[in-house]
Formats: C-alpha cells, structure tokens, sequence
C-alpha cells in the first residue's frame, strides 16, 4: 500500500511540471568553432578582442601569434600589436579548420588592414597590408609578383612621406 501511494505521490508530482512548449523547447545550439572564429574576426572590437586573446577565451582556438612577425610591433609608437594578433588568431584557427584558401586569406587580410587603419598612420597601414598580402601565409597558389610589386610601391611611398614629415619636424629621427 505504502509503495502504491508513493508511485501515487510521485507521478501527481510529476504531472505538475510545467512542459517545454514554443522557445522553450528548442535547445539552444552551441556555436562551432569555425563561427566563433569568424565572430572574433569580424564582428567585436579590437579590445574586446584584445580582452578575449588575454583570458584564452575559448581555451579551444589557437591564439599563438608571433607579433608582427619581423615588422616592428609598434613602429614610430603606432600600435600594430593588437591587428598583429588579430591576424595571426585569423591565419592559425583558418588553417586548423582547414578554411585557410586564397578566399579566407583575403578576408582575414582584409579585417588586418581595417584594424591596423584605426588609429594609426594610413600609409604605414597600407604598407603592412600589401606585406600580409604578399607574404604572408602560404595558400593554394604562390605569392604572386604583382602583389610584391604593390608592397614594394606602398614602402616608397610610405618612404617618401615619412622623409616629409621628418623635415617639416612633424616626426621624429630613428636613425
């Protein structure tokens, strides 16, 4: 008798629970890394990336990085780091998801340029842009002359307008 009141007991108490209905119902799908990736990429800030690279948030991405490989991280104390760090997350998490083609190169090099334009020198931006193009990553296809001979224009003028400013006194000798 006890045992037939506490299977009593317990299916009333069962019954009572509200169901899932509408939203509710629905699982809540996690994000892929691949989308997480792309999310850090493209759509939070450079600080709030910045903030998230420091914590390793999420432990499962690559945030190695090397810098600004053999640039200067912060030439004439315009800050490249951060865009440095950014751009290599984009480079190492494209080529373990194996979306590393000519396509998410561009893209990933492009987020650079965007980020390295902010607040910083434009020419100097325009010229570690036409680097990462023209060397940076291996992709599909090899480094194409073209893109070399862009870098290549980038740096005279980048040259040009830093040897005008110097004169002017507008910036400062680091020889």
């Amino acid at each position: 008798m006890k045992f037939l009141a506490s299977i009593l007991c317990l299916a009333s108490s069962a019954l009572a629970l509200p169901a899932p209905s509408g939203a509710d119902a629905t699982l809540v799908q996690r994000q892929t890394t691949g989308q997480i990736t792309d999310q850090y990429l493209y759509s939070i800030t450079l600080p709030t990336f910045t903030s998230r690279r420091n914590a390793r948030d999420p432990a499962t991405l690559n945030w190695d990085s090397n810098g600004c490989t053999s640039s200067p991280d912060n030439p004439f104390g315009f800050p490249f780091l951060p865009a440095c760090h950014r751009h290599d997350f984009g480079y190492r998490n494209y080529k373990d998801q194996n979306r590393f083609t000519d396509a998410g190169k561009l893209k990933v090099d492009n987020q650079f340029k965007t980020d390295s334009v902010r607040g910083v020198c434009e020419a100097l931006a325009e010229v570690y842009y036409a680097a990462v193009r023209a060397f940076g990553g291996d992709t599909q296809s090899k480094r194409a002359d073209d893109l070399v001979k862009e870098y290549e224009e980038k740096v005279a003028i980048y040259d040009k307008l830093v040897a005008e400013a110097q004169e002017n006194g507008e910036l400062w000798r680091v020889d």
